[in-house]
């Protein structure tokens, strides 16, 4: 059974399924914010085909469990029918679709009495950094043009959950710099800290060392 069928879903006319594919498909975020307010079973349907595969990607790598990822993966999308009112469309909705998973994730580490991931400790605390041009090409664009993508999934489960995670979101899912803080609900200068690090760790798993 599908996840809405299990809540209550209502079949919905051709004219509305054309009218969200192309919402989605133009990134409307102002209609989809509407859709979610109205709770259209059409839009969350929709949605849930778009990004179940990015949802579930980041969610196993939090995770480190693919059976842990589903279950937070339904209750996410959960979440989104329950707390869709709240999303105003300000922001894109895949940085406020993850901050919902990434809240969930926390939660549940909390209750087992484990670290949060904001509770990490940065092993480079306090060290001098440097922040590479944007408009150059990263050590991890280079690295992906060159390597399968199973071989990058294994190097980056080597690399710290606190620089991993950031390194997804930044060049798996494509977010800008301003979205990544909104999602982590921390200051943009640790997001660029976070990620300039995280390249570091993950170019020295690469090259035979440790993160």
């Amino acid at each position: 059974m599908r996840l809405f069928e299990a809540v209550g879903r209502i079949p919905s006319r051709m004219a509305t399924t054309t009218y969200w594919y192309s919402a989605l498909m133009s990134d409307d975020a102002k209609a989809v914010a509407r859709g979610l307010q109205t709770r259209d079973p059409e839009l969350l349907d929709r949605l849930i085909e778009q990004y179940q595969y990015r949802l579930f990607r980041y969610l196993v790598y939090l995770t480190a469990s693919r059976e842990r990822a589903e279950d937070f993966f339904q209750e996410t999308w959960i979440r989104v029918l329950e707390r869709g009112h709240q999303y105003d469309g300000k922001s894109k909705f895949e940085a406020w679709l993850f901050a919902i998973a990434r809240h969930l994730v926390i939660d549940w580490q909390r209750q087992k009495k484990m670290q949060s991931l904001d509770a990490l400790t940065d092993p480079e605390d306090g060290a001098p950094m440097e922040i590479a041009d944007e408009n150059e090409p990263t050590p991890l664009a280079l690295v992906l043009s060159r390597e399968r993508e199973t071989k990058m999934q294994t190097s980056l489960e080597q690399v710290p959950t606190i620089y991993r995670e950031v390194l997804l979101l930044r060049f798996q899912e494509e977010l800008k710099l301003e979205e990544i803080a909104k999602v982590l609900e921390t200051p943009i200068s640790t997001v660029k800290s976070r990620l300039y690090r995280g390249l570091e760790s993950l170019k020295g798993v690469l090259q035979g060392g440790t993160a």
